[in-house]
């Protein structure tokens, strides 16, 4: 569970702040870390708010894979609360949980297709610094994909890392939205 955060969660306060609870609480069961530490500029939070809010409409790109593309990174920028949250999320979106739940060690783990295995490969390769994603990575997902769908899957990757990295970097931690779903844990992260 979470434990204290680099910058102190500030308390969500006037209309706008009702708002976010209660929608907060209706979709997660409370408040998200993230939405309270970064209550402390608001300019800020209502642009992560806007972005995801578009992100979630774009549509050329199959959602398994995205949220798997996100897992991944998640997984290796080792963001607790973005596994955390993209587990509960593939729950609620009715997403393949058995490979939701293995993302962490998709490498060793038997139940990927070969394209899935490519997406996260990418989303890692675009998660490193420097990249390491090839010419020859992304010829095979622009074969397999098309432009479309590459181009979202590159941006939603991109999102993933801007939230993954500010989540590790503010302290935020899983709050246990997946248990409070009794969801299985996740898999254990492999070390490849």
């Amino acid at each position: 569970m979470a434990s204290s955060t680099r910058i102190p969660k500030a308390e969500l306060t006037g209309v706008y702040g009702a708002v976010v609870k209660r929608v907060s609480r209706r979709v997660f069961g409370g408040v998200p870390e993230p939405v309270e530490v970064a209550w402390h500029n608001r300019k800020v939070l209502d642009f992560s708010f806007s972005v995801g809010r578009r992100a979630q409409k774009w549509d050329q790109c199959d959602e398994d894979l995205k949220s798997f593309a996100h897992m991944a990174v998640a997984s290796l920028v080792g963001c607790s609360f973005c596994l955390d949250l993209g587990y509960f999320h593939a729950h609620n979106e009715g997403l393949d949980l058995t490979k939701a739940r293995e993302v962490p060690r998709w490498r060793g783990s038997d139940v990927f297709t070969p394209l899935e295995r490519e997406v996260m490969e990418y989303a890692e390769a675009m998660s490193r610094t420097p990249p390491t994603v090839t010419d020859e990575m992304s010829a095979r997902l622009l074969e397999q994909l098309g432009a479309p769908a590459l181009v979202e899957l590159t941006a939603f990757i991109g999102l993933a890392n801007l939230y993954t990295r500010t989540n590790t970097a503010f302290g935020i931690e899983s709050q246990g939205f997946a248990a409070a779903c009794d969801l299985e844990p996740l898999a254990a992260p492999s070390t490849a």
